[in-house]
């Protein structure tokens, strides 16, 4: 078993898979606001509208992205990690380069395949796998370049988790979803960012960047949405732009997060601290977003059951920081000589 545990826990260390829960939300949250348009539309239950393969299908698309980016982006930089983070699998040895190569493949070709699976389950969803495919050459961009790239990096990281919702429903059923993820994502890594100190160093140019840029996003994806309204009539069109009362959970919950990141920011000992606390609370939070869509547009019951990801996510985490200082002290120590 502790051979198990040796081999196993750098590859979930490597991918990260404690939060794949919040990928795995994402997709869900979308995928029910897709059932209860579809509920309506029908006169059937929303859970008619699901199918066991359609929801394995899109669980593996979430996992293989998420995975292979996070495997990739470790690839990537083991040589300066070898340096600030000497810890992480790869420069540690603990998992050796060829086989994080292989993982990282096998995890993108498990995405893709996963995509053009959901692809042919759901009718006219044939934008889904065009979506994987563009999720993942933008994760590919950030992991190559995007995040040296300060602005354009941290804007890349909202748009992934724009569009990887958008796998599961092409049609946007509400674009306010994948909006705010969106937003979410890039605010809480640009002042994790600034708060953890990294170099370079956010200049007023790099934060005006990112403002900017962020509202051309939202006002770009508006008016797509109005463009496509004008030229497709329709109210499944019409209803991505609504707003209404399901629309004050998500709202309610901007606000909380609010709080909870001057909490954060005043409880921590250092800036550093607070970055790091930021960004997983950040990331965790994302579970809530989308369980307060679920359950103002698709129900309470489906809204709950997204919401259990949370302290499954939680757990993951805690888990494997238990489990990663186990294994650390079940090894053999190691001893240098000192020169005299």
């Amino acid at each position: 078993m502790t051979a198990l545990s040796q081999r196993l826990l750098p590859v979930l260390q490597l991918t990260r898979m404690a939060l794949v829960f919040t990928a795995l939300a994402d997709s869900g949250c979308e995928m029910l606001l897709w059932a209860a348009r579809q509920a309506q539309l029908s006169g059937h239950s929303l859970w008619h509208q699901l199918q066991v393969t359609q929801c394995i299908a899109l669980a593996v698309v979430s996992i293989g992205l998420y995975g292979f980016g996070m495997s990739l982006n470790d690839i990537i930089d083991q040589r300066r990690d070898r340096q600030i983070s000497p810890g992480r699998p790869l420069p540690s040895g603990r998992i050796g380069v060829g086989t994080a190569h292989v993982v990282c493949a096998l995890l993108i070709l498990w995405a893709l395949a996963a995509g053009e699976i959901y692809s042919d389950v759901v009718i006219n969803a044939h934008l889904s796998l065009i979506l994987v495919f563009f999720t993942a050459g933008l994760i590919t961009f950030y992991d190559f370049a995007g995040k040296y790239l300060v602005p354009l990096g941290l804007l890349s990281l909202g748009l992934i988790r724009f569009f990887h919702a958008t796998i599961a429903a092409p049609n946007l059923p509400v674009l306010w979803h994948p909006l705010l993820l969106m937003n979410h994502v890039t605010i809480i890594s640009t002042v994790a960012y600034h708060w953890e100190q990294k170099r370079p160093a956010l200049r007023p140019a790099h934060w005006w960047s990112v403002i900017l840029g962020l509202l051309g996003l939202d006002l770009l994806a508006v008016g797509l949405v109005l463009w496509r309204r004008s030229r497709v009539p329709g109210q499944s069109v019409a209803t991505m732009l609504s707003l209404s009362p399901a629309l004050a959970g998500p709202a309610a919950a901007v606000v909380v997060f609010g709080v909870l990141a001057v909490w954060i920011y005043r409880r921590s000992d250092n800036p550093r601290d607070a970055g790091q606390s930021l960004m997983l609370s950040g990331l965790l939070w994302l579970i809530v977003y989308d369980a307060t869509f679920v359950i103002g547009y698709a129900g309470v019951a489906a809204g709950l059951l997204v919401l259990l990801l949370l302290p499954v996510a939680y757990l993951s985490v805690v888990v494997m920081r238990w489990w990663s200082k186990l294994i650390l002290l079940s090894q053999r120590p190691t001893f240098k000589r000192v020169e005299t």
